[in-house]
């Protein structure tokens, strides 16, 4: 079976095609600037070189047959016909607390996911949106939600029930939820394996450290904290998000400030973390390359990002009783040995160590950067979400035996 993932954006569409008989990928691509006059396709098949190409494309619907035409085109396609593709599944980014696993969408299931709207209004609408866009143009084939909220669902009241009077929990459903969960399942599952051990025999920490940035506990295969809450505003400093903060700093600041709601929102999510302590770049690489020339700044955000960082990774060593592992994967989790050295160099007393020479060669790469005798083993591992998405969509369908007649997604009731 051929399974297309697709995880879409507000402006943009990332595809990946998997033939789920080898797990490859046989082609990948993404879709930006969805609604203007130019937006850009960039397509890479799995055995030829990336395409651009230029057109208009004004909503989702239309996006969506792009990127199945040009799947099966005679110049940059990978298939002979649409009909190979035997499934689609979606990212969906927050399930609430209605989805504690991935799902095949029916009509019933799009009822539950459009009452999560509003729990992330960012992200949710657009894949709501993809979803009706591909029963359009695709109708019948089986589609199945996988949610990056499932993985930590089982976490204990204990650590996510907030502060606040419990009626609001029960009213609006105020809780964490944690997001990256596909992530943090795909590390700590590939650690299990590189370590030779059942995941359910140990204790992980997996780092997820991107322009966002998760951490998660994840005791004996079961997630038992995070530091992504309610929204995926809170926990790690990151790129242009702050963390963790006293609530009552932008109550001040909004009065000081005069600042609406929608501008308070916006300085939290997109001028803060590493780019609004710097005034420099949210992006970690050139931090890096600024504090090698003598930026104090730069310098100053590298040692909050990794000082935050620390202080999880001893918290939840002493949440699960100790730690087995810990996983650096993402973008800069994978590339920077600096912030993976810093985030650990008070924590040796804990067991966590990291060999120098291992860690400044691990780039990309699955490998072991800690000493072979540590007590703590450290992993990198490049995350594959979208594997997770193309495997869990395969085996949902593949248990459907005899389906009756297709779902239609698109009908009005």
């Amino acid at each position: 079976m051929k399974v297309l993932v697709v995880n879409a954006g507000s402006s943009s569409i990332k595809y990946q095609l998997f033939d789920m008989e080898t797990n490859d990928v046989l082609a990948k691509g993404n879709l930006s600037r969805i609604g203007m006059s130019e937006a850009v396709l960039t397509h890479k098949p799995f055995d030829r070189p990336e395409v651009r190409i230029t057109a208009e494309i004004l909503d989702h619907i239309v996006a969506i047959e792009y990127v199945i035409s040009i799947l099966h085109s005679a110049n940059h396609g990978v298939i002979k016909s649409k009909s190979e593709i035997g499934a689609i599944g979606h990212r969906f980014v927050h399930g609430g607390e209605y989805f504690e696993n991935s799902i095949l969408i029916t009509p019933d299931v799009m009822d539950q996911l459009q009452k999560c709207l509003d729990l992330a209004p960012l992200h949710n609408p657009h894949n709501f949106r993809a979803i009706k866009a591909c029963a359009k143009t695709m109708p019948g084939v089986p589609q199945v939600a996988v949610f990056d909220t499932a993985m930590h669902l089982k976490m204990p009241p204990k650590a996510y029930i907030y502060g606040l009077p419990y009626k609001l929990y029960k009213k609006y459903g105020i809780r964490r939820y944690g997001f990256h969960g596909c992530s943090h399942y795909y590390v700590s599952k590939r650690a299990a394996a590189l370590l030779g051990k059942p995941r359910e025999d140990l204790r992980i920490i997996t780092a997820h450290l991107g322009n966002g940035a998760s951490i998660a506990a994840i005791n004996h295969g079961i997630s038992v904290d995070t530091s992504m809450g309610f929204t995926p505003l809170e926990g790690l400093l990151m790129g242009t998000r702050c963390g963790d903060l006293d609530p009552a700093i932008i109550l001040y600041i909004m009065v000081r400030e005069e600042l609406s709601l929608h501008e308070a929102s916006t300085l939290l999510n997109k001028h803060s973390g590493i780019l609004g302590i710097s005034g420099i770049s949210s992006d970690m690489k050139d931090l890096l390359e600024e504090t090698a020339s003598g930026s104090k700044k730069a310098a100053l955000a590298i040692e909050v990002y990794c000082y935050r960082l620390m202080k999880y990774i001893a918290a939840y060593a002493g949440v699960m009783s100790g730690c087995d592992a810990l996983v650096f994967t993402g973008g800069i989790g994978e590339n920077a040995p600096l912030i993976r050295s810093k985030s650990i160099e008070n924590l040796r007393f804990m067991g966590f160590e990291i060999d120098d020479e291992r860690n400044r060669n691990s780039v990309r790469v699955e490998s072991v950067i800690s000493p072979d005798d540590s007590k703590v083993k450290i992993l990198v591992i490049p995350t594959n979400e979208e594997l997770v998405i193309a495997t869990d969509t395969y085996e949902i369908v593949s248990r459907i035996k005899s389906p009756e007649s297709p779902v239609d997604l698109t009908a009005k009731k």
